[in-house]
């Protein structure tokens, strides 16, 4: 049973960071920047972070739960989701700035909590 749950948030991790990763290299398509690019960044990850959801749903309901039980484990996953979604989004943001050592740990520590801030 916990290898299911590490297996879902393994690959909710991998499908966050696969789409920050699509996220960026679309906006670089699009050859966006400043405010146009943060706002599709934002877009794009929000839709990224949808099909999350479902595999919350899927999980809950491969264990077969139901009632509080089944409200409080997708609240929880939902929670785990939007972290993961904000580090790789931030992540991705460092990575482009070019960002190492103690400038990179202090942006994603003040990028994520703005990021959970700001859901």
């Amino acid at each position: 049973m916990k290898f299911l749950i590490a297996a879902v948030f393994a690959g909710m991790t991998a499908v966050s960071a696969y789409g920050a990763d699509d996220c960026a290299a679309q906006a670089a398509e699009k050859k966006l920047a400043g405010a146009a690019k943060n706002s599709f960044m934002k877009k794009c990850m929000a839709d990224a972070q949808g099909a999350g959801a479902n595999a919350c749903e899927a999980t809950a309901d491969q264990k077969k739960l139901a009632g509080a039980a089944r409200t409080s484990f997708l609240k929880k996953c939902a929670a785990d989701a939007k972290a993961n979604d904000a580090t790789a989004s931030c992540e991705a943001a460092a990575a482009e700035k070019k960002l190492a050592g103690a400038a990179k740990t202090s942006f994603l520590k003040k990028c994520v909590a703005d990021a959970q801030a700001a859901q």
